[in-house]
């Protein structure tokens, strides 16, 4: 049976059940929808370190919720934006056109960062982001300090709610990331997220004029200094971890000076560096937890009979990943203080609008692959990829003697896809498809290549139906997406970002990257266990059927039963 078969099976399946079900709570919708996505957490790690967890964190989700453990992102660049604004639209990105962090923008002849827009300003100057100490290379590429969602091509659940209700419903994202908290709040929301040069939360005039008062009265209170003068310790002594004795690993990366063993001072928050690592560590979930505590009593969410919305985007799981590697000590301390940070985000929840009016959702931008140098240690192959030792010039020179081409062949990489230049494109004397297929199949040769996939043959709908090119094509834009796609072999990625040596990167359609958790409770749902496949694009379209709405323009999600009937 093909995936577009086995797709249309269930929803027919749905359709039939939702007919002879009984929903939960019939009648009755949520005061408060709370959307969490975790950056980067890979769908094993909240049972990797269970029995260290303790109550209410993500056991409460595990034991009292509906939980889907065979649940994948549908699309092949794994990258922050692209699966947060997969799980707030319910599409793929072929369709809502977040294809990846970066992308080339054929009308401006420049790589665009996806959430940028030099229309709209942040409110607080010096906001901006910091060249100097950015590590986010794809930040450091944005040519305005402007943000705004007008790349998203569709709506979100959270645009349809507030729709649904005449504007009534609040609509609130929160994150350390600008595109994690922009792409969940959708168009019609209200976005806040961390400026590390002006350690505090902005937003930007597309959605204000100026900050409410408790925002104000929250970054007044200098959030990020009160972690000056101390350090990130474990929480539990070092020879209780899974990880203890792996403190310091050759892999891991010194971020301008944060150290890679126990304990890390965060110094007298002086270091141009101070405020990125606290993003680095759980202090970066710690100033997200509490900007959402108020933003839950600023905005008075939940306090009345029409459903409010607040999407909370943790990023330290992330950053920790990519910069001490997913296997880690210090990921396996922040998954333990995550858990801590959830479940007092939770009771607060329940204190003020209560658990059984609140309806959850936990899931993942994306998950990641562990470093080479762990996975090498246990006989299993892994590598990092080295594109100075191709011999690339050679292959372009190949490729333009035999389709006569004088000047530039490629105007940018930004992965995962290769863009041809302008003059290559609108050469009418080429065959673009021979093109892209010559490309390809230099690329293939180059080590630690897996695939390359030709914008034509997607297009045309060469591609046989498979686990690795259904990704690619679900990632496809013909608007945005490259000439050539690029897929990395299993366990192989570049490691250098722009000048950063990282332990770990994700962005690929391999398992590790795609596997997420997905997990509903509160309302009163109970717990349950679902092994079936689900796809990360099956939220959006859920909390929509849960609150009888209609679903987002572009969503390709099948609603998920066990949520809405008992």
């Amino acid at each position: 049976m093909t995936n577009r078969l086995l797709r249309n099976v269930q929803r027919a399946a749905v359709i039939a059940a939702l007919l002879f079900a009984s929903p939960v709570f019939a009648g009755d919708k949520p005061k408060l929808i709370l959307q969490v996505t975790v950056d980067q957490l890979r769908g094993d790690l909240p049972t990797r370190y269970y029995d260290r967890l303790g109550e209410g964190g993500f056991r409460y989700l595990w034991e009292s919720g509906v939980v889907y453990r065979d649940a994948h992102h549908g699309h092949a660049n794994t990258e922050t934006i692209v699966g947060h604004a997969t799980l707030a639209t319910g599409a793929h990105p072929s369709t809502h056109g977040m294809i990846g962090n970066l992308w080339f923008d054929r009308e401006t002849g420049f790589t665009t960062y996806n959430v940028e827009d030099g229309r709209y300003r942040l409110l607080t100057r010096g906001a901006s982001v910091d060249a100097e100490t950015e590590i986010d290379p794809t930040q450091r590429a944005a040519r305005s300090e402007g943000r705004s969602p007008a790349a998203m091509l569709v709506t979100t659940f959270a645009d349809e709610l507030r729709s649904n209700t005449g504007g009534e419903s609040k609509v609130i994202g929160i994150s350390v990331k600008d595109r994690g908290a922009i792409s969940m709040a959708g168009h019609s929301g209200t976005a806040y997220w961390f400026s590390k040069a002006g350690g505090e939360f902005v937003t930007s005039t597309y959605y204000l004029d100026q900050y409410p008062d408790w925002v104000n009265v929250f970054n007044a209170t200098k959030p990020a200094q009160r972690f000056a003068g101390t350090e990130w310790q474990l929480l539990h002594d070092q020879d209780t971890y899974l990880f203890g004795d792996s403190d310091d690993r050759p892999w891991e990366t010194d971020v301008g000076g944060f150290g890679r063993t126990f304990p890390h001072s965060f110094g007298d928050g002086t270091s141009p560096y101070f405020t990125t690592w606290l993003t680095l560590s759980p202090p970066g979930d710690r100033l997200v937890l509490d900007f959402a505590k108020q933003a839950l009593l600023g905005e008075q969410l939940g306090q009345d009979d029409v459903t409010d919305y607040l999407a909370v985007s943790f990023s330290s799981t992330d950053y920790v990943g990519h910069v001490f590697g997913p296997s880690s000590l210090e990921a396996e301390d922040n998954i333990l203080r995550l858990d801590r940070a959830l479940a007092e985000l939770f009771a607060f929840v329940d204190e003020k609008v209560g658990l059984d009016n609140t309806l959850i959702v936990l899931s993942a931008d994306h998950g990641g692959p562990d470093t080479p140098g762990y996975l090498n240690g246990l006989n299993i192959p892994a590598g990092y990829v080295d594109p100075d030792s191709w011999d690339r010039d050679a292959a372009i020179a190949r490729i333009k003697k035999q389709f006569r081409i004088k000047g530039d062949l490629i105007a940018a990489y930004d992965h995962p896809y290769v863009y041809f230049s302008d003059e290559v494109k609108n050469d009418g004397g080429i065959d673009q498809a021979a093109l892209e297929a010559a490309v390809v199949e230099e690329l293939m040769k180059f080590h630690g290549v897996s695939l390359a996939v030709s914008s034509s043959a997607l297009r045309q709908g060469k591609l046989p139906d498979t686990e690795i090119y259904r990704p690619v094509i679900n990632n496809f834009n013909p608007k945005r997406s490259g000439e050539v796609f690029i897929v990395f072999a299993p366990n192989w990625f570049i490691n250098d970002m722009e000048g950063l040596t990282v332990a770990s990167t994700h962005g690929s359609p391999w398992r590790y990257d795609t596997y997420v958790p997905i997990v509903f409770a509160g309302m009163g749902l109970g717990a349950r266990t679902v092994d079936r496949r689900v796809q990360t694009v099956d939220v959006a379209v859920t909390l929509s059927a849960f609150m009888g709405i209609k679903p987002p323009s572009g969503s390709a999600g099948v609603p998920l039963i066990e949520v809405l009937a008992e």
